[in-house]
């Protein structure tokens, strides 16, 4: 056998080095995209009554931990550090806490979906922290009563879910 037969061709060898090449930029995009998109909600989305939340309050080991702002039910079981049993913000899990979000509290007279009465600056606040945190880190997994109907059980025509992230209308209720 001689030194030439041993060796790959040359369009071998750079057919080999394209391959290697693209599966390396395939890998590192695909990289990207895990690391800056939340995972999108595996079930499709629904309506949660208050005792339905009740059961997602990071109390039980394995249970998925839920957190309704402005009647959209969140998943943040990936911040469980911050929202299982014992941690600082598990008080604000299994419930609507819109207005203790808007009002940055934890007493538990402000773990209400109830807005009322709050300053500009908390509205403001409250919107910065639904749009810049939870939309965009945590997977919606559904709406609360509040958020679909209106207190005299019409539909709430301010309810657009198409406007939030991870919705598909074949997956709608």
């Amino acid at each position: 056998m001689n030194g030439v037969e041993a060796c790959p061709d040359r369009f071998t060898m750079m057919t080999l080095q394209l391959c290697v090449t693209l599966f390396g930029l395939l890998v590192l995009g695909l990289a990207d995209d895990v690391k800056l998109k939340p995972k999108p909600a595996t079930k499709p989305v629904r309506l949660f009554t208050d005792d339905d939340l009740k059961k997602y309050d990071g109390s039980e080991e394995g249970q998925p931990i839920y957190m309704v702002i402005k009647g959209v039910v969140f998943d943040v079981t990936m911040g469980k550090e911050f929202y299982g049993k014992g941690a600082p913000y598990n008080a604000l899990v299994g419930r609507d806490s819109t207005r203790a979000v808007a009002k940055m509290s934890l007493d538990p007279a402000d773990l209400t979906s109830d807005i009322t009465g709050l300053s500009e600056e908390q509205i403001q606040s409250l919107e910065g922290v639904f749009e810049g945190t939870y939309k965009k880190k945590y997977p919606i997994v559904g709406y609360t009563t509040m958020r679909i109907l209106n207190q005299d059980g019409s539909p709430n025509d301010d309810f657009k879910p198409e406007d939030q992230p991870h919705f598909d209308t074949k997956d709608e209720f």
